[in-house]
């Protein structure tokens, strides 16, 4: 009875709601029988102990649950608040800060989980060769001494906090360590996870304005549920951030440490879904460089096209074969033909239009030619234009739609921004290696 319980949506009851009634429906059983109200049940009609509900499979890795990058950055601006109200034992102020700084930092760029980087040891680096390498332990399989390669500026972060860490007294248990426990009496002889979890949502707490992606009905971005940021939630973001940066799955597996390569892949598919969602939204709002909806058919022709032109995609066919590395009027593409901008890339058209002006006044300073000043104003004017007409087609849809199009923009200029983006040097120490852990 209790196993197959479903709710009214037809979904699986919970397993603790029909662990409960199983127990309800045993103990009107036991009652009838000691009140002798069921003296025609047979005695062999009772629970077999062997028989229980299987505990529900958790798997903490799995993708969804990542700290969106624009959160991030806002807590990236907000770092000076962290720790400024957190009490650490005898710990002064400035050093609480600093550790707990190094531990988001940590947390952030490596993708560990809230336990390891809580207890790395004090020499946790390993730099050769200008590469650099953090060595922690796998506590949650017991798998001790891996390595992940970290880029310098989080090492930097680490030796930084390494150095101050040893000029100040911390409890004689946690001298190895990298994160010092509150005392010596302590349950760990390093920080703890929960100190982690608790300095961080007091933090938190304490940013005034924190913004998601998502917008209300006039067009402001809706405030960002802070619940949703937790330490463990920076180990997706990790994951997430390299899956969309277009990381070999094979090699993202190795950096989270994963045992099965399905888990790695549910990063990929959260990707890919987001990417053709916004090239489906986008391509329909593709113009040509005089303003004209040019669409393109599919997402595979708009994805074909979209090579390295930094204003907008391009469908001159020899350039489109080598990349758009093949241009024979290169950065000029608002006076050319081939040229489909979609609003996406207006961010782009309107900084290339600033640069534009910049050098406009540098080659009047410089007394340049009639024909350079001239082609510099056309270009200014050209791409002034195709941005214009974006933003006036913008204009006339619907909230929802233009909604819609902006969010397909921000997955799109991820994208993009991270097709030639190396997150690490990727030197990944694998399980068969004779220095593996």
């Amino acid at each position: 009875m209790s196993r197959i319980r479903r709710s009214t949506d037809d979904e699986l009851a919970s397993r603790n709601w029909r662990q409960q009634s199983f127990s309800y429906f045993i103990e009107i059983i036991d009652f009838g029988r000691k009140t002798d109200m069921l003296t025609g049940m047979p005695g062999s009609f009772d629970r077999d102990k062997t028989l229980v509900l299987p505990p529900e499979g958790t798997n903490e890795d799995a993708a969804g649950r990542a700290v969106p990058e624009p959160v991030i950055a806002q807590l990236d601006a907000h770092l000076s608040l962290i720790g400024a109200a957190f009490s650490y034992g005898e710990m002064e102020r400035a050093d609480i800060k600093l550790m707990l700084q190094t531990a988001y930092l940590v947390l952030r760029d490596t993708g560990r989980r809230p336990i390891e980087v809580a207890s790395l040891r004090l020499k946790c680096l390993e730099t050769r060769k200008d590469e650099n390498t953090l060595i922690w332990d796998n506590v949650k399989k017991r798998r001790y001494g891996r390595k992940l390669p970290i880029t310098r500026e989080t090492a930097d972060v680490i030796r930084t906090w390494q150095a101050r860490r040893r000029q100040i007294e911390v409890p004689s248990r946690s001298r190895k360590y990298l994160f010092p426990s509150i005392t010596d009496h302590s349950g760990f002889a390093h920080m703890g996870a929960s100190s982690l979890a608790n300095s961080m949502r007091e933090w938190v707490a304490a940013i005034p304005v924190l913004l998601s992606d998502e917008l209300d009905e006039h067009g402001s971005r809706m405030p960002f549920d802070r619940t949703l940021i937790f330490p463990y939630a920076f180990r997706h973001s990790y994951a997430q951030r390299h899956a969309d940066a277009g990381i070999p799955v094979d090699v993202l597996k190795e950096l989270m440490d994963h045992r099965s390569i399905v888990t790695t892949m549910s990063y990929y598919q959260v990707s890919l879904k987001r990417k053709r969602e916004a090239i489906t939204t986008m391509r329909r709002h593709t113009i040509d460089r005089s303003g004209r909806p040019a669409p393109f058919t599919s997402t595979t022709d708009y994805e074909a096209q979209s090579v390295a032109v930094p204003f907008g995609n391009c469908r001159e066919p020899s350039n489109v074969k080598a990349g758009g590395k093949a241009c024979p009027i290169r950065f000029q593409c608002a006076g050319c033909g081939f040229y489909r901008p979609d609003p996406s890339y207006l961010p782009a058209i309107e900084q290339h239009v600033n640069d534009l002006r910049a050098d406009l006044e540098t080659a009047k300073a410089m007394d340049a030619d009639d024909f350079v000043v001239r082609n510099l104003t056309d270009q200014i004017t050209a791409f002034t234009n195709v941005g214009d007409t974006m933003r006036n087609r913008l204009s006339s849809l619907s909230e929802d739609e233009r909604e819609e199009i902006e969010e397909a923009s921000a997955v799109l200029r991820k994208v993009r921004a991270s097709r030639d983006h190396k997150l690490l040097p990727l030197t990944v120490i694998r399980k068969d290696s004779p220095d593996a852990g």
